[in-house]
């Protein structure tokens, strides 16, 4: 009978345990599997300040940014005399310091990798800590753009003064192979399939426009991205600037040196098939070709997620223009103040908006593919340049400083 009596008091304590346990694997969310999934960002590389901007790519909000250049007074102080000279000319060159020139996050969102500008190399660190994992120094003085493997293993960056991508293992920061280029290797990209990378160079953008022979070899170098062999190059008369490749393969579309506008350029075989003339603004056309952002008269191009819209950004006449494809004609245009510098455009995830860098205002501009209209602005750090889209964990963004 005694026993009898205390069952109910034993199912009780069992029940309210019980409750507590699911209450408690609720709140953390990892006990039962249900953590929360990763946010989809877009990544500013505000180059000036050397810090990274996520913003959300739906809400538009800020959600805070990460220092990538803590150790910088270590990494001067630690340059012998002739790369701490090239470091101040290449300074010099780029109108001041830029410590971010590009930068992705792993597919688990929780790493960032940065190429850092004129620093010539490129740094990994842990988003929620902000912990440097590692420093690779790349060949020559200055790391341009970058791109990440679709499986997070490799990071490839153009070391611009050498003429040559170098390939990163992600884990270790160590060089793992490269492939020659063109003079002055800017953007690189992987095919849809992850089996190529296309790198573009520009040539040497601090010689004027009457000396564009001496610039070097402007060109597109497609290698294989296991092997690093050279499969095919494009040669061009102009710097081939940001640049997008239709899913198939088959379909450039590029910004070149000087060009108000862009091209369409045949890969298959291997010509221009269309040259297109934007409008100048007053302040565009006012310009000399020698006064152009390191000859950019446009820099910043992308594509929608339905592989029908352009997005181009208007470096010297201040605006943003959505082109429609195939017919490459013009659904209009977002224009900002006088002087803003739109310097590069990337697609969000979802593929309906483009967010471009308004680098002298310290903005980012949202436009929307379906209506050409700008439908946010939002505030990041100082002279923002490159961005790309990425996906990052709750728990990497609980660590940014906002």
């Amino acid at each position: 009978m005694p026993r009898l009596h205390a069952l109910p008091a034993v199912l009780a304590l069992t029940l309210t345990l019980a409750l507590g346990s699911v209450t408690a694997s609720s709140a953390t969310g990892h006990a039962t599997g249900h953590a929360a999934p990763p946010r989809d960002v877009v990544l500013v590389g505000n180059s000036a300040d050397g810090t990274v901007s996520f913003i959300d790519s739906r809400t538009y909000e800020n959600l805070g940014s990460l220092d990538v250049v803590p150790d910088l007074d270590e990494v001067l102080a630690g340059m012998n005399p002739i790369r701490r000279a090239a470091y101040e000319i290449v300074k010099q060159q780029a109108g001041g310091d830029k410590f971010v020139d590009d930068a992705h996050v792993s597919p688990d969102g929780r790493t960032l990798y940065v190429s850092r500008g004129n620093l010539g190399d490129a740094a990994a660190y842990d988003i929620a800590s902000g912990r440097q994992l590692w420093r690779t120094h790349l060949d020559g003085f200055k790391a341009d753009h970058a791109a990440l493997s679709a499986d997070g293993s490799a990071f490839v960056v153009s070391a611009i003064t050498a003429a040559k991508a170098q390939v990163l293992d992600t884990a270790t920061g160590r060089v793992t192979g490269e492939f020659p280029t063109g003079t002055y290797p800017h953007e690189n990209m992987y095919s849809p399939d992850g089996s190529r990378i296309y790198n573009m160079s520009i040539g040497v953008t601090s010689l004027p426009r009457a000396l564009d022979a001496l610039k070097g070899t402007k060109r597109v170098t497609v290698a294989d991205a296991r092997t690093l062999k050279v499969l095919r190059t494009y040669t061009f008369d102009k710097g081939v600037r940001p640049a997008v490749i239709t899913p198939d393969e088959k379909t450039m579309y590029a910004q070149l040196s000087y060009l108000n506008g862009f091209i369409e350029y045949d890969l298959e075989a291997g010509r221009t098939v269309r040259t297109v003339q934007m409008p100048f603004s007053a302040a565009g056309a006012a310009l000399k070709p020698d006064d152009y952002p390191q000859n950019s008269a446009h820099h910043g191009m992308a594509l929608n997620g339905t592989h029908d819209k352009l997005c181009m950004a208007g470096t010297i006449d201040d605006y943003t223009a959505v082109v429609s494809r195939p017919g490459l004609t013009t659904d209009g245009f977002v224009h900002y103040e006088q002087g803003a510098l739109p310097y590069w455009a990337v697609t969000a995830p979802g593929g309906t908006h483009c967010f471009v860098t308004l680098s002298q205002r310290d903005e980012v501009s949202v436009v929307d593919y379906r209506t050409a209209r700008e439908v946010a602005r939002v505030k990041v750090g100082d002279f923002p340049q490159r961005e790309r889209a990425a996906r990052v964990t709750e728990e990497a963004l609980a660590g940014l400083r906002r």
